[in-house]
């Protein structure tokens, strides 16, 4: 099955109260944990790669992976570009064959990220891929993504900016966060749900993306430092929280932190409870077996994208 853009899949999402599911990818055993869980719950699902993994792994290695996926499951699989830095980095994932990139103009002033946003959509477009942008400004720290300070995105300016731009789809700041220490231990997450009801209400039927939205399960984090980890004051997004937001306008949920750490917990688990163990297949495989229970969990419990094939 060929990989599809996210267009079609954002406007069932949006009709049906649900979002779909954008887990990041570095190697062959995230990608099948992750196409595994999908395929499990029988849900369509977005891969996408940071430019840190296109170093790590190479475009044209995660294309073919990716399209060997989708040939095996035949479900509904686009491959995006996440946090694309510059028009460069859009043509480069284009060239490489995937169907959706994000240029990530958030750092920019509200002019200049209506520029350039513009320029990535209508080189896009003109190839058939679609386009996500940010407008606002998530804290935290993700691969190259470095942000110490939170801003909202204002309703309004969300409205032009998408007039302005053409964009399919756009990722806003309402209290998400990325990476694994997301809050203070004594802070208590909270999202502005009251922007996303007036962005939604101002852009009728119009995809909105979530990002910094892994959950951090306080087990996971637990098992990690029980073999050996030193992960203090993790801290992520409610579950119930992401629920809500995915049955509004939020068709897209970005969730990464929860994918090393699972698959960091139980290689580590592998490690101390087999200490002569040197088969990478016994503890790569018990992390993408890993991998696969958040995913099916996620489906399930956070974006309700089970069985909307």
């Amino acid at each position: 099955m060929p990989l599809v853009t996210t267009k079609e899949m954002f406007k069932k999402a949006y009709e049906g109260g649900y979002a779909i599911g954008a887990f990041n990818i570095n190697n062959l055993e995230i990608l099948q944990g992750v196409v595994k869980g999908a395929k499990a719950k029988n849900s369509p699902v977005i891969l996408q790669c940071s430019t840190g993994a296109l170093k790590y792994a190479g475009p044209k290695y995660l294309r073919a992976m990716v399209e060997a996926a989708a040939e095996e499951t035949g479900i509904d699989i686009a491959l995006h570009l996440d946090h694309g830095p510059d028009l460069d980095a859009v043509k480069l994932a284009i060239a490489s064959g995937f169907t959706s990139v994000m240029f990530d103009g958030s750092h920019y002033d509200f002019e200049e990220n209506i520029g350039k946003t513009k320029e990535v959509v209508e080189y896009a477009h003109a190839h058939g891929v679609v386009v996500e942008a940010e407008l606002g400004v998530l804290a935290g720290v993700e691969d190259d993504v470095v942000a110490a300070e939170h801003v909202y995105t204002d309703p309004d300016q969300a409205v032009e900016f998408v007039e302005r731009t053409g964009c399919d789809s756009l990722a806003i700041a309402i209290g998400t966060s990325h990476g694994a220490f997301k809050f203070p231990p004594d802070y208590e997450p909270q999202l502005r749900f009251d922007i996303l009801e007036e962005i939604q209400r101002k852009l009728p039927n119009f995809p909105i993306v979530l990002h910094g939205a892994s959950a951090v399960d306080p087990e996971t984090v637990e098992m990690c430092n029980k073999f050996g980890g030193n992960i203090a004051n993790a801290k992520g997004i409610p579950v119930e929280m992401l629920r809500k937001a995915a049955s509004m306008a939020v068709c897209k949920i970005n969730m990464d932190t929860d994918l090393r750490l699972a698959m960091t917990a139980a290689i580590r688990k592998v490690f101390a409870e087999n200490p002569a163990e040197f088969d990478p297949r016994k503890y790569l495989g018990a992390g993408r077996d890993a991998i696969q229970k958040v995913v099916e969990y996620k489906i399930e419990n956070v974006l309700g994208s089970a069985n909307r094939l």
